[in-house]
């Protein structure tokens, strides 16, 4: 035998036949409640939201509903390079990922080596060039300098 149970407005839990409160408001729009404690909150316009015990609230907060669902595994797709970039073509790119990593690290090595040696160069041409001695002193301070204070009233909160 088939039960047919309602479900309360304000908790989302199950009424079943001979409980409850049906409340009608002014504008004819039927509440079922399923106890007074309910239908009080309901009247005082408490929010479902925030209580821990009504359906909404579990539903907001994701109780128990790891039981019920499990999580949709996504697979990852491979995208493959089939566009031309700026400054490389896609033979060049092909050609790039169909390389071995070692050679491709031995490349990357050189760059970096080149790099580093075109950095030591402008070191030591820093050092090797004379400095400018003299000159007027700064004018101004390197410290920050305290803010003036903005007009607008009181501050604080909006009202």
């Amino acid at each position: 035998m088939v039960v047919k149970t309602e479900v309360c407005t304000f908790s989302g839990s199950r009424i079943y036949p001979g409980h409850g409160i049906t409340y009608v408001r002014l504008d004819n729009k039927a509440f079922k409640f399923v106890s007074a404690k309910v239908k009080c909150y309901f009247q005082h316009r408490w929010n479902p939201r925030k209580l821990a015990w009504t359906q909404m609230y579990r539903r907001l907060h994701k109780k128990g509903t790891l039981e019920e669902t499990q999580k949709k595994r996504t697979r990852k797709i491979v995208k493959g390079a089939n566009k031309a970039v700026v400054g490389a073509s896609l033979d060049i790119i092909k050609q790039k990922r169909n390389q071995k990593p070692e050679v491709r690290a031995a490349a990357r090595e050189a760059a970096l080596r080149e790099v580093k040696e075109r950095n030591r160069a402008k070191q030591a041409a820093k050092k090797t060039a004379p400095k400018p001695s003299g000159g007027k002193p700064m004018d101004k301070p390197m410290g920050k300098q305290p803010k003036a204070p903005k007009g607008g009233g009181k501050g604080g909160m909006r009202r």
